[in-house]
This record gives C-alpha cells, sequence and structure tokens, in this order.
C-alpha cells in the first residue's frame, strides 16, 4: 500500500470528526437523563420505605413489592422516541449532499440543522417521560356508560360488576398504597389490546377465555365477520391486533384516560392446572423441549434419556416445584403468571372486571356496554382440545390430591394477590 492510501482526505476527516462529535452529544444527553433519573429515583424510594412501614396483618410485604416506580428503560425509549439519527441523515447520504451543493456549505448547513433536531427532539422526549413520571397513579377511576343497556336482563350483572370494581379499589387503597408503581410503562401495558373503533383496551389473562376475546375484538375492528369462523393460530400468530405498547407515549396516555378498559380473570388454581393440561399433556411443539426438558431434568430424579431428549411427560407434581423454584431452570410463562403482574389492576383502572366462572353473561353484558353489534355474541366453544373436559372445581381437586399439604399451601401463597384482589375464596388446602 502506497503511504498516500493511507491518508484520509479532508472530506473524510471531516465526516469522521461530525460522526465523533454526534455521539458525544447524545452521552451527554443520556447521561443527563440518568441522572435525573436516580435522583428522582432516590427521593421517591425514600417515600415508599414510609409508606411501608405497617404490619403484614394490615399491608403484607410481598403485596407492596409487586409494584415498582415507573422507569422507562433505555429500550423503550429509543423505541417510542427516536433520538438517533435516521437514515435521511445518514453519512453516506451526508457525502452525496456535501459533493452537489458544495463540500464546506452542506456540511456546515446539516451539521447545524442535525444538532438542532437532536436537541428538540431530546427536549421533547425528556418533557413526555417527565410527564408520564409525575403522571397520576392509580389512573382516575370512571362510572361504565350504561346509556347504550336497553335490556333490562342485565340488572343482576351490573349489580355484581360494580361491587367487584368497589372491592378491587378498596383493596388496592388499602393494600398497596398510593405512591406510584415501580415497573416500566411499556411493561405495564403490554399485554393490553387496543381496539380503536369501539374505543376498548383489554387486557389479555390466558386460561382466562382470552383466545375467544381476541376473537371478538377482530370482529369488533372489522377483521373478520364471524368470530366462529377465526382459527387458532390466526387468533395468536396472526398480528392482527394491535397491542398498546406499539403505540408512542402520547397515545398510550390518551388511550389509557378514555378508553372503557376491561380485565377478564380466573380463579388462580383453576387456571394454573388448566394451563399444565393445555401445554404439557398434549404435543407441543414448544412448551415440550423448552420447559418440559428443563423441568424434568431438574426436578425428576433418574429421568429416562427419551423423556430428557423430548420433554414430553411432565408430572403435574413437578411443574409445581419448577413454579414455586426461586431459581427456576427456565423464566416465567403468561400462562401461569399472575394477573397482578400481568394487567397492574391497581394501577390500571379497570372499568369492567369480568370472570371465567360468568364469562358468557360478563362477556355479552360488556358488548352491550360498548355498543357492539347486536348479532355478536361471545363465542360458547373451547378453543383447543374440545374433546376434554373443561377444567372445573373437581378436575382440580384430582390434581392436588397429588401434592402434599405444604406444597398446595405454596401455590396458594403465590397467588395470593389474585385471590385477595378479585375476591376469590381460598380453596381447601
Amino acid at each position: 500500500m502506497q503511504p498516500s492510501e493511507m491518508v484520509m482526505n479532508p472530506k473524510q476527516l471531516f465526516l469522521s470528526v461530525l460522526i465523533f462529535g454526534v455521539a458525544g452529544l447524545l452521552l451527554f444527553m443520556y447521561l443527563q437523563v440518568c441522572i435525573e433519573e436516580q435522583h428522582t429515583g432516590r427521593a421517591e424510594k425514600k417515600r415508599d420505605q414510609k409508606a411501608a412501614s405497617v404490619t403484614r396483618e394490615k399491608t403484607p410485604e410481598h403485596i407492596i413489592n409487586q409494584y415498582p416506580k415507573i422507569h422507562m428503560p433505555e429500550e423503550a425509549k429509543g423505541k417510542k422516541e427516536k433520538i438517533l439519527v435516521n437514515s435521511e441523515t445518514s453519512p453516506g447520504v451526508l457525502a452525496e449532499i456535501s459533493h452537489t451543493l458544495g463540500e464546506g456549505q452542506a456540511l456546515r448547513k446539516t451539521t447545524r440543522s442535525l444538532t438542532n433536531e437532536l436537541v428538540e427532539n431530546f427536549q421533547g422526549t425528556k418533557s413526555l417521560f417527565r410527564k408520564f413520571s409525575e403522571m397520576k397513579w392509580p389512573l382516575e377511576s370512571r362510572p361504565l356508560n350504561k346509556s347504550l343497556v336497553k335490556d333490562g336482563q342485565w340488572k343482576n350483572t351490573d349489580v355484581a360488576q360494580e361491587a367487584r370494581r368497589s372491592f378491587l379499589r378498596e383493596f388496592c387503597k388499602k393494600y398497596v398504597g398510593v405512591s406510584g408503581p415501580q415497573a416500566h410503562l411499556l411493561h405495564m401495558v403490554s399485554r393490553i389490546y387496543v381496539e380503536d373503533k369501539h374505543r376498548i383496551l383489554y387486557c389479555e389473562v390466558p386460561k382466562a377465555g382470552c383466545s375467544n376475546w381476541k376473537r371478538v375484538l377482530m370482529v369488533l375492528n372489522g377483521l373478520a365477520s364471524s368470530a366462529h369462523n377465526i382459527s387458532h393460530d390466526a387468533v395468536h400468530y396472526g398480528k392482527h391486533l394491535k397491542r398498546l405498547d406499539s403505540f408512542d407515549l402520547k397515545g398510550i396516555h390518551m388511550r389509557l384516560n378514555t378508553y372503557t378498559k376491561a380485565v377478564f380473570v380466573r380463579d388462580p388454581m383453576e387456571r394454573l392446572v388448566s394451563a399444565f393440561r393445555d401445554k404439557f399433556e398434549h404435543p407441543n411443539s414448544y412448551y415440550h423441549p423448552v420447559f418440559g426438558k428443563a423441568i424434568i431434568k431438574k426436578y425428576r430424579p433418574n429421568a429416562c434419556a427419551e423423556a430428557l431428549h423430548s420433554g414430553s411427560g411432565v408430572k403435574f407434581k413437578e411443574f409445581v416445584h419448577y413454579l414455586l423454584d426461586s431459581h427456576r431452570p427456565v423464566g416465567m410463562d403468561i400462562h401461569w403468571e399472575k394477573v397482578s403482574k400481568l394487567c397492574y389492576p391497581c394501577w390500571i383502572n379497570y372499568d369492567f372486571v369480568g370472570k371465567f366462572e360468568t364469562l358468557e353473561e360478563d362477556a355479552n353484558y360488556f358488548l352491550q356496554l360498548i355498543g357492539a353489534p347486536k348479532e355478536l355474541k361471545f363465542p360458547k366453544f373451547k378453543d383447543r382440545h374440545s374433546s376434554d373436559e373443561r377444567t372445573s372445581a373437581q378436575v382440580v381437586s384430582q390434581y392436588l390430591k397429588n401434592l402434599t399439604g405444604t406444597e398446595r399451601q405454596l401455590i396458594y401463597d403465590f397467588y395470593y394477590l389474585d385471590y385477595l384482589m378479585f375476591n376469590y375464596t381460598m380453596p381447601f388446602l
């Protein structure tokens, strides 16, 4: 290589300096935000430590610990508010502009406009983050709009609905306190599906009728003519529905405060057994190799080579040992995660609280409330394994027989918060 080839020409040198300068500016902005967030976090942590000084009988410590403070992760910031240079101002394009307009003048103009754009975007993003960190939590509870309900048959359903909302609201006031949530905003809304036409937010709780609810949302959104014609794969893998975390921060805020928010829950023990039966008692190309193999390897002494290879045949007792293990060989899954960690019901005040035990009645009443087409009814069919007996209290009792009293108590303790906030009766242990 000739010595002349190793020397950068002035144009390349200027571009290199420009890129490093922009990177330095971004790093400075990033550090400034981090310092401010750490300062805010320390102040809020002191405030929360005061609120946590009551006895376990009045405020169970593990209940308070479920709800940290809103803190936007850096990757979420990049997702929602783009501060970095976009493709329109990449070095290649800058070089092309320089060649056309004259290197010195074009680069000076581009540098000034780029810096101004970065500063404006940074200030706007910083302001928006502050707006959400100062947002009043929990969100205001609004009375249901019952003007569209003409049929008197819903009187008892309405009474039950108001009782659930009131109970949940009072529970959260008593046990969770008034400080802000500690979870990331995007995580808090990641399980919430959006239907803009009827202004609905639905928080997905697996094994509590979520597949048929997604079918209903697709019909409401005009994506299908009937809920009965939509396959399981289209519901769960078709990506036809939007989640709340796919919107920018302003869009999230607007929908949380103006849309009708619904959550449907189920007795925690029934939901757990239902998830086990669905994922481990039938062939499954994901749960057997990912969860099954890890569970058998750790919790089954002298497991045979076939079981270790396929991950099939997990026993309910082994599954429970995995669930209760603080050092699980594989992480949690939404099908058996607590509702308190899926939907954050003490911070997102849901306008409608439905229950799987009265699913059809609750769902059709909700459809009346939001002005759905009269012909749309909540589907009755079982989404998968239709020949299997539905998971009921009687079915659950058969699975619990294989556990010790201590194991049954520990499952209840694991779902303690869900049992309390949704007023489910403590199971016979």
